[in-house]
């Protein structure tokens, strides 16, 4: 098996960049998904309900970020303005960084929404949920997790059964794994090794409405599908509807296109365990 995708987003649901090589640190793909978009209550948005997030791109600069809309760009630099906190479905997040009325004004511009920008510092700390990946370890703006991992051969899959295939880019992987793999074997996958850092599976990632949007528009292409037949030929057994595995670090380091995957640990498959639920990454 071979790594043949790293995708990173730097802004919580704007559209990402693909790396050939990254860091990856404890809290995930440095630079991923460290600023979102959020509302006036503090609540961070996401394509689900702002689809016209998909027509912002947003790509890390040695001094920040920065964001292109329509032909338009906005530079950002790292804030250092008075600590705040945002809301990721339940879980609120103290001491993120607001970048600023200019930034506000950009993206409120652009999605016809009220709307902020928080940068998530190295100073803040947000954990994940013990109940699945145990203590000590965290993320950042990312709906539960640090890293999404997929295959090439569970979506061949997928699009066998489809009558119009979609692209892997609508489920929002961050590492996305070739080779001669069976459909699904990244359910049984408990710990593995890609290059000089090594990962844990803890949680199958469920999915949403959101797949059912053109990863470039955010215009919904069908109103069920690919939801529909994932349903129909990846179900947990909890009844969520499940595409790829959300990842921890257990030891940081680099990865590299091509780089070989090696599975140091299995285990059944996560979609039997009733206790194993799904999260959603946007």
């Amino acid at each position: 098996m071979k790594l043949a995708r790293i995708t990173t987003y730097p802004v919580k649901s704007l559209t990402g960049s693909d790396h050939a090589a990254v860091k990856v640190q404890p809290i995930g793909i440095e630079g991923d998904r460290r600023w979102a978009v959020v509302y006036p209550n503090g609540t961070v948005a996401t394509r689900r309900e702002l689809p016209r997030m998909a027509h912002l791109s947003a790509v890390c600069t040695p001094y920040g970020l920065s964001i292109s809309f329509e032909g338009a760009r906005l530079d950002v630099p790292y804030p250092s303005g008075a600590p705040t906190s945002a809301k990721v479905f339940s879980s609120v997040i103290e001491g993120v960084e607001d970048a600023g009325n200019y930034a506000s004004h950009f993206l409120s511009s652009a999605l016809e929404r009220e709307v902020r920008l928080v940068w998530f510092p190295d100073t803040a700390r947000r954990p994940v949920s013990r109940a699945y990946a145990g203590e000590g370890y965290f993320t950042a703006f990312s709906d539960g997790y640090p890293l999404l991992l997929t295959t090439q051969a569970s979506l061949a899959e997928l699009n066998a059964e489809l009558a119009a295939p979609v692209e892997m880019q609508r489920f929002r992987p961050n590492i996305v794994i070739a080779g001669d793999i069976e459909p699904w074997s990244e359910d049984t996958w408990r710990v593995i090794r890609i290059g000089s850092t090594i990962f844990r599976v803890v949680k199958p990632c469920e999915r949403c409405v959101m797949v059912t949007q053109d990863p470039q528009t955010g215009e919904q292409t069908h109103p069920r599908e690919p939801l529909a037949t994932l349903g129909r030929i990846h179900r947990a057994v909890t009844g969520k509807i499940i595409f790829g595995q959300n990842l921890v670090v257990e030891e940081e380091g680099n990865i590299v296109l091509g780089d070989e995957v090696e599975v140091l640990e299995q285990g059944p498959s996560n979609m039997l365990d009733p206790k194993r639920g799904g999260e959603q990454s946007f």
